[in-house]
């Protein structure tokens, strides 16, 4: 994206990988929640864990990210590109001996009959990428050219890069955009050998992998099979852990991880415990406001119910005192806009928008509201009330209540787990001092992820992922347009023509200290519109695994990957 790739040509493989780690055995992850359908490209259904990026077992791209890096592509089934430095265009040159899991050549006819389906018929991020491309031609069976004029879009070649390939002799268009449990067809390692609907799904290594012996795969995929077994909530998923049902498990609880790994496996080494540290940006974990909605359309209103908000309070009761607090959507990183005065560049980009940043944003003075750890501040109270009158709102009779209409200011959190329904709760009874109404309802998985594609919902809990080199991505969290566009991820409801500038300028900077100056004025935007209330972050990742599982001594600048381990033969 910027500069050139870390490794040279004719690299041996990554640097996060071992190289020589042996083949062989099982590895079973254990997932909560459910599935119906394996294709994780279309709107409908809650798509299996590991058929596509970032786990990629069936299906991978035209090129593959180095997670040592903050983006670089290297050749996999796209032997070589090629685009020129205005980025117009971009051409790939596939791998001859690239193949799907039938031995089937792949070929650029597939690439474009993807680029199609994709463009019409797949999730709404495809669609608004795919969207930017003129024209998209095979002048061979094995070259694909992209014509990009007019989208300056700097990063739109390596999206593309990043595009799976279907076959097109295995793949119906009439009915990708409905749910589906039948094997697919890829050319990544695995191919599914089972299913048990909304119970597990068991990939095998394919022995004929085209790409085995790539410097991009070696070292990578090395289990014989991997399972994903389901769970219908959080408990089961530990206890399950606890009793060895499965073998790796992501924690995100901090008490649990503090103090719920006191058992017999952990205490004989059966099973260890294992933190990797994580050097890219935090990202973005929220009490997200549903903007659509009138009660939470004036600012006023978020900023105050976010004042009500006692980390400290929080961290140390609720938490084990393990978190650190976020103040940024790109928290951790050289992108984060806290506590550093806007540069000139980020002045003369945010010149066009008055008022889009507020000015203790702008010098760098604003941090999330801290109170003072009793879990009733008194001051931070008072400063709610007070933003809450300007927006027409009034204390009567232990209420909160519309000064025009003398309706309750009343609304509802959905939660997806015990955990947040846990933080929910304590939220709202910090609102009750103020005389706000936060019913909390728990509702399963599927309906949770169901109401949040059609944004049936007043707050809830999310987490946007955050990279060293963020991108197209926050046009699907933060654009105008995909502020109506189901199954998008811009939750909040953002539209601002301030963020789809910033977000043209993040993605024509040629260099990076543009690509920061554009970075730090979009996350100061974002927080000057109060579309969320920061909670916190873990210092590394928390991850336990079965003894016999194994991983390189090394991480990648992203942490903890999957597809690097092992296991060592009894």
């Amino acid at each position: 994206m910027h500069g050139e790739p870390a490794l040279p040509p004719g690299f041996a493989a990554l640097p996060y990988v071992n190289p020589d780690a042996p083949k062989g055995g099982r590895i079973v992850f254990g997932v909560q929640g459910t599935f119906d359908t394996l294709n994780p490209f279309a709107v409908r259904g809650i798509a299996a864990q590991g058929v596509a990026p970032p786990t990629a077992l069936v299906f991978q791209g035209l090129m593959a990210r180095s997670f040592d890096e903050p983006f670089s592509l290297y050749g996999l089934v796209a032997e070589t590109i090629e685009t020129p430095d205005d980025r117009s265009w971009v051409q790939f040159r596939l791998n001859p001996k690239a193949r799907f899991s039938d031995g089937v050549p792949v070929t650029a006819a597939d690439v474009l009959f993807t680029f199609n389906l994709l463009k019409e018929k797949g999730k709404p991020n495809f669609r608004s990428w795919y969207g930017k491309v003129a024209k998209a031609e095979a002048p061979d069976d094995r070259t694909v050219r992209f014509d990009l004029a007019g989208a300056d879009d700097r990063e739109l070649p390596l999206i593309l890069a990043l595009m799976p390939v279907f076959a097109r002799h295995a793949m119906n268009p009439e009915t990708f955009e409905q749910t589906n449990l039948a094997p697919p067809v890829g050319t990544g390692p695995y191919v599914v050998a089972a299913v048990k609907p909304g119970e597990s799904v068991t990939y095998r290594r394919n022995p004929d992998y085209w790409a085995r012996d790539l410097p991009i795969a070696r070292g990578l995929h090395n289990a014989d099979e991997i399972r994903f077994d389901y769970f219908r909530d959080a408990n089961s998923l530990f206890e399950a852990f606890k009793g060895g049902l499965y073998d790796v498990r992501a924690e995100d609880s901090p008490t649990r991880w503090v103090g719920g790994y006191d058992f017999p496996a952990v205490r004989d080494g059966r099973v260890v415990k294992d933190p990797v540290a994580v050097h890219t940006p935090k990202g973005m974990n929220a009490l997200v406001f549903n903007t659509r909605r009138p009660l939470f359309a004036d600012v006023r209103v978020r900023e105050a119910l976010g004042l009500l908000f006692d980390f400290d309070w929080v961290n140390r009761n609720l938490f084990a005192g393990v978190y650190r607090r976020t103040t940024s959507y790109f928290e951790g990183s050289d992108l984060a806009s806290t506590g550093r005065p806007a540069s000139d560049a980020e002045r003369s980009l945010l010149a066009r928008f008055p008022g889009a940043v507020r000015s203790d944003i702008l010098d760098g003075r604003w941090a999330p509201a801290q109170a003072d750890g009793s879990g009733r501040d008194r001051e931070q109270a008072r400063r709610a009330l007070a933003l809450l009158e300007e927006a027409g709102y009034v204390l009567r009779d232990g209420a909160l209540r519309d000064r025009r209409t003398g309706e309750p200011f009343s609304f509802e959190f959905v939660s997806a787990s015990r955990v947040q329904e846990r933080l929910a709760l304590n939220f709202a009874q910090a609102l009750r001092r103020i005389g706000v109404d936060m019913r909390v309802r728990l509702v399963d998985d599927v309906q949770y992820w169901r109401r949040l594609t059609a944004f049936d919902f007043d707050m809830i809990q999310f987490t946007w992922g955050a990279s060293p080199s963020p991108g197209n991505e926050q046009y699907g969290r933060w654009g105008s347009r995909s502020a109506d566009r189901s199954g998008s991820l811009n939750y909040a409801g953002a539209r601002s023509p301030a963020i789809d500038a910033l977000i043209e300028a993040m993605l024509s900077a040629r260099e990076r200290p543009d690509f920061v100056d554009a970075t730090r004025a979009l996350d100061r935007v974002l927080l000057s519109q109060f579309y969320v209330v920061p909670l916190f972050n873990q210092p590394e990742q928390w991850i336990a695994h079965t003894a016999a599982v194994k991983r390189p001594e090394r991480a990648s600048l992203f942490g903890f990957l999957p597809e690097t381990l092992w296991r060592e033969s009894p």
